[in-house]
């Protein structure tokens, strides 16, 4: 997705905002901390915002690798934020400082995501395959072996009852029902590739990924069913606390469901760049990042 065509980008860097509009640049990621809401993209950038996503500060950033992701420890101000040359950051302040904690020897190694599990667990993944695991907060890190391939991991996710999903290519879909030790394959309904697998309110799994190709299972992945998009774009997704579910992503795609995703319908909104990914916040604001940095997503009356 947008988060592995980065590098090829020339978007300008700004390397200075204070309580201003997000800049105009690349943006891969997005998660909430104790502080505000925190935003990573290209070249090392690192945004923050105190006030639901309407201005932004830059954040001092020690690389000038790009960043793909973001995660903190629920509850705390413990984050991790990884991307290309191999590189794994941490603040301990919700955000507001960085430091470089890991950087692996092969800087051709890319992380696509991370997910920060309670008393300092925390699970990397990326290109080919790679993932690591640390559990005292990044202290030490270790190989973490999830599937036989090297298929691209691309999304980790947490359902509400603690299960972790992967999404990947090569119909990559993968499950650990204990905090990403062991994992299960979960068969796919075609063999391309997902870019996320999003839980649903309702208990059902909903998997996204190439050429707007959308499935949706009710039995926890034993069985999957198309569900219509009419796109060809690549996705992200998010759902409200509403239970109201969007895709965004290339060619200004929008798409919405009101059916806990069993029909998705095409909504004219504001959208007039690729969107890479969506944050839902408590107030029921959706943020969609992307080239055009970050804006609230607005559907036309």
């Amino acid at each position: 997705m947008l988060r592995r065509l980065a590098s090829a980008c020339l978007l300008a860097f700004v390397t200075a905002v204070s309580a201003a509009p997000a800049p105009r640049v690349l943006l891969l990621g997005a998660a909430e901390s104790m502080t505000g809401i925190v935003a990573v993209g290209e070249r090392g950038t690192l945004l923050l915002s105190a006030d639901q996503g309407v201005n932004w500060d830059a954040i001092a950033s020690p690389t000038t690798a790009t960043l793909t992701a973001v995660s903190f420890a629920p509850g705390g101000t413990d984050g991790w934020a990884v991307g290309h040359d191999a590189t794994i950051l941490h603040t301990t302040d919700g955000g507001r400082t960085w430091q470089l904690q890991w950087q692996g020897e092969n800087l051709e190694d890319s992380w696509l995501d991370v997910f920060a599990l309670p008393d300092g667990r925390v699970l990397v993944i990326g290109a080919y395959g790679l993932a690591l695991a640390t559990d005292n907060a990044g202290q030490s890190w270790s190989r973490l072996v999830v599937q036989d391939d090297d298929s691209h991991l691309n999304r980790i996710v947490r359902r509400n009852d603690g299960v972790l999903f992967i999404a990947g290519e090569r119909g990559t879909l993968l499950r650990s029902a204990d905090r990403g030790v062991s994992w299960d394959a979960i068969l796919a309904p075609y063999d391309g590739s997902f870019y996320g697998l999003l839980p649903l309110q309702s208990g059902a799994l909903l998997a996204y990924g190439l050429r707007g190709h959308v499935y949706r299972s009710n039995d926890d992945g034993e069985n999957w069913e198309v569900a219509p998009t009419d796109s060809h774009a690549l996705l992200a997704a998010a759902t409200t606390s509403e239970g109201k579910i969007w895709l965004a992503g290339q060619s200004r795609t929008l798409l919405s469901s009101d059916d806990d995703g069993i029909s998705f319908s095409a909504t004219r909104g504001s959208l007039t760049t690729a969107i890479a990914f969506l944050l839902s916040l408590p107030n029921g604001t959706v943020l969609a990042f992307g080239e055009a940095g970050v804006q609230p997503l607005k559907t036309a009356d």
